[in-house]
């Protein structure tokens, strides 16, 4: 119920659909109940009273009552239903707002593909849930509630047989709902395994095509959609069974009635239009709350996925402002890593690191693969914060500032170049979104990336597909920079900007770096060691600690780590 309730509360903005669809639902079961109401009386004028003119008029009635009934009806469904639309919109905006501010612990925990299900599939099955449950109740107990009242009215003695009945169907309703909603939060579950695979297999599709493995993907997409078809399978199993196990129980009111009934029709204690009336009143009164049992299991659905929705919401972001976080509004570049420690879990990845940068040097970070120079880096832009320690910007711990203005101060090349499905402008104006075009077009120019922009048919407006899939690496590389470039930061950091790029295009692009590194403090890290020949300070970092600190000449000359590393890459 705690999860119905916080669905509940997305509702109430959007109160004034719910009120029409409210009293549309009143009318509705109104109506129901006058016509139940209605074949006694009229019975009883045109077949004892011989009214002919009631008669006449009776079809007429009929149609106008449906035509009336069907106008509330509408109006109670559009309402109702794009007011929990509306709701459910809120929802998925909210589980969306709350991932782009969790940090990136939270993703490396949660696999892209199953995220991607509980933003989509999950709150669409709340959607079908709240939209489905407030309408149907709404509507059905209304009705349920006038019909009853009509019954009651009639024969209250037949009324009390017919629904001695009805406390015996919510047991049942209940462990097959509760069955329901654990099968349901299961299958949600396997939903995001599917949709995992998909997010890995068209991504990854070059890959896969490469190594021949399509068949191997296939099998894999075949076991994790029969696994989804288990589950759904039993899911339909309990909500199959559910209406037949209600009428069932219901059956035995219902033959009650007509054995009491009739009787009383045959020995002259009640007349065949009452009795005719309430059965009228009876079977449509059984028929909302048949509905109302089915709607408890869409209602258990929902739940399910509402609670996998609301673990996401309910997350805690790791990387916080701290409530008296300062603004920081140029950096003049000055940083310092200060006896820093970092582990993930009880493993630690990085142990005391202690060094320091001026504004304008360059330092470069080197050493074998899991060293820790990525995780280092991460910890200066707050992709996490260290486990012991403080990494300074201007002598100021960087947990003191607000994450935003931090990183406003840093500019990142990274080695995987991120670009996203829309023109080559936005794409540069991504880190400054108010850049002019003149703007725009001096950092493409820095990069060396205008060339080849304005030799495209349609020039900055180009579209570049997903993840940047028309360019080559050398240009898409050189885009990264120019948004770089625009963003105007006074520390960067690169992170392998060159590692995957031909000859050619490496020099054109370390052209593009060296524009972007003047006047700036920036961390490069690398494996090919001819990229920071040249750095003011090269530091040599292996399992997590720092080995070796010095220029080019002085770490050769020392014959350590650096001098291996070097001697390996460049042993011709």
């Amino acid at each position: 119920m705690n999860t119905f309730k916080r669905l509940i509360k997305y509702s109430l903005p959007y109160w004034r659909r719910i009120l029409v669809a409210a009293l549309a639902s009143i009318a509705v079961g109104a109506l129901d109940g006058a016509i139940a109401f209605l074949v006694e009386p009229v019975l009883k004028k045109v077949f004892a009273g011989k009214d002919m003119t009631i008669f006449a008029v009776l079809p007429i009635g009929i149609v106008l009552l449906f035509v009336i009934r069907g106008i509330c009806r509408f109006a109670n469904d559009y309402f109702m239903r794009t007011a929990g639309q509306l709701a459910v919109q809120d929802v998925r905006n909210e589980i969306y707002q709350k991932n782009m501010h969790l940090g990136l612990g939270f993703f490396n925990r949660h696999p892209t593909g199953v995220l991607m299900s509980r933003v989509l599939n999950d709150v669409n099955m709340m959607q079908d849930g709240v939209g489905g449950i407030v309408t149907g109740v709404f509507r059905e107990g209304i009705s349920a509630v006038s019909l009853l009242g009509v019954i009651f009215y009639r024969n209250w003695q037949l009324a009390l047989i017919s629904f001695v009945v009805i406390p015996l169907t919510i047991y049942p309703a209940q462990k097959i709902g509760k069955r329901i909603k654990n099968i349901s939060k299961e299958s949600q579950g396997r939903m995001g395994d599917i949709t995992s695979i998909l997010q890995e297999t068209f991504s990854g599709i070059k890959v896969i095509k490469a190594f021949g493995m399509e068949n191997w993907e296939i099998g894999k997409f075949l076991s994790r959609n029969r696994d989804y078809y288990d589950f759904t399978r039993r899911s339909i199993k309990y909500e199959a069974l559910s209406t037949p196990v209600m009428e069932f129980i219901i059956s035995f009111g219902i033959a009650a009635v007509i054995w009491v009934g009739g009787n009383s029709v045959i020995q002259g204690k009640m007349s065949a239009s009452e009795f005719f009336s309430f059965i009228t009143a009876m079977v449509l009164v059984f028929n909302p709350v048949k509905r109302i049992t089915s709607l408890y299991n869409i209602f258990q659905r929902s739940i399910g996925a509402g609670e996998r929705v609301f673990e996401i919401i309910d997350e805690k972001p790791e990387i916080v402002d701290l409530p008296d976080a300062e603004e920081i509004v140029r950096a003049s570049g000055d940083v310092e890593f200060r006896g820093v420690s970092f582990r993930y879990n009880d493993d630690y990845v990085l142990k005391n690191i202690n060094l320091s940068a001026r504004r304008g040097e360059v330092v470069a970070f080197v050493g074998p693969s899991g060293g820790g120079k990525t995780t280092l880096v991460s910890l200066l832009s707050r992709f996490y914060d260290p486990t012991e320690g403080a990494v300074l910007v201007d002598g100021r711990d960087i947990r003191t500032l607000t994450l935003r203005s931090l990183l406003r101060q840093i500019a990142l090349v990274d080695q995987e170049t991120i670009l996203f499905n829309d023109t080559l402008a936005n794409n540069i104006r991504y880190g400054k979104t108010d850049a002019t075009d003149a703007e725009v077009m001096a950092a493409a120019q820095a990069a060396f990336a205008h060339d080849f922009i304005a030799e495209l048919p349609e020039g900055y407006e180009t579209n570049i597909g997903d993840r940047g899939v028309r360019l080559s690496g050398g240009q898409r590389q050189r885009i990264c920079i120019a948004r770089a470039i625009l963003k105007d930061a006074p520390i960067l950091i690169l992170d392998e900007a060159t590692s995957a790029l031909d000859t050619e295009s490496e020099q054109m692009v370390q052209n593009a770096l060296n524009n972007l590194m003047a006047n700036r403090t920036t961390f490069v890290i690398a494996h090919r060691l001819s990229t920071v020949l040249h750095a003011d300070r090269i530091v040599v970092l292996d399992k997590g600690e720092v080995v070796e600190v010095g220029n080019h000449e002085s770490l050769l000359a020392h014959g350590g780590l650096y001098c291996k590393l070097y001697d390996m890459q460049f042993q011709e």
